[in-house]
């Protein structure tokens, strides 16, 4: 007589001892649980790091290709004339730069140059050259400059800046709460002019319009 018995399939034998240290010691099939965890928090971690490392290489790229964020030649007046030709850049009109992100404007139209120094304040009087940086202090529209009244205006939220960046004071001319921000800029020997667009400096308080320090607008109404 066989040693073996045969046992209904729906009351299946306890399985012995020897068999439970078998499958306690023998190799888990496919992902068991500790793997599985181990798996989703690498995955995790090294997402982490290739975001981490993406942001710091956008950061950082714009100096290294001599991009916005480092220093960028935009030329002599002339050559600033030659690239806005159909505006009058010469009555110190802002002549847009959008590589730099920056409008370029002549201080003293009766001066028709650029003077040699450095000016890290970003005023330019000294020399005779002053470059804004493109976004409205209030919540980064672009202004548009108003060939009408030489004036900066935003279309967002309707913030209004004389022509070399002064924020008008007053409820009526928009809610930005300081002047654009200005480039840091030198000028060579030759008259070219550089934009260090890694430095800018905050926009001056509004200004009453017909106070010292703003320039009226050309005609009462503006473009918005």
């Amino acid at each position: 007589m066989s040693n073996y018995h045969v046992e209904a399939v729906d009351k299946p034998a306890a399985l012995t001892s020897e068999a439970l240290k078998s499958l306690r010691h023998q190799q888990v099939q496919g992902l068991s649980r500790r793997q599985l965890i181990r798996r989703s928090l690498g995955a995790g971690v090294a997402l982490w790091l290739l975001e981490v490392s993406a942001g710091t290489i956008g950061f950082i790229w714009p100096n290294l290709a001599s991009g916005f964020g480092g220093k960028l030649p935009i030329g002599t007046l002339e050559e600033v004339k030659t690239a806005n030709s159909a505006l009058p850049i010469e009555e110190g009109f802002p002549a847009y730069f959008a590589f730099a992100r920056a409008f370029v404007i002549l201080v003293d139209p009766a001066q028709q140059r650029f003077f040699a120094g450095e000016d890290t304040t970003g005023d330019g009087t000294a020399l005779n050259v002053r470059a804004l940086y493109q976004r409205c202090p209030h919540l980064g529209c672009k202004p548009n400059p108003c060939v009408k009244n030489f004036w900066l205006e935003c279309p967002c939220h309707g913030s209004r800046y004389d022509r070399l960046g002064i924020k008008a004071d007053g409820a009526q001319f928009g809610p930005a709460p300081r002047s654009m921000d200005r480039f840091s800029i030198s000028v060579d020997g030759a008259g070219a002019l550089t934009i260090d667009t890694g430095k800018i400096t905050l926009g001056p308080l509004p200004v009453a319009l017909g106070q010292p320090g703003i320039i009226p607008p050309r005609t009462p109404t503006g473009c918005i």
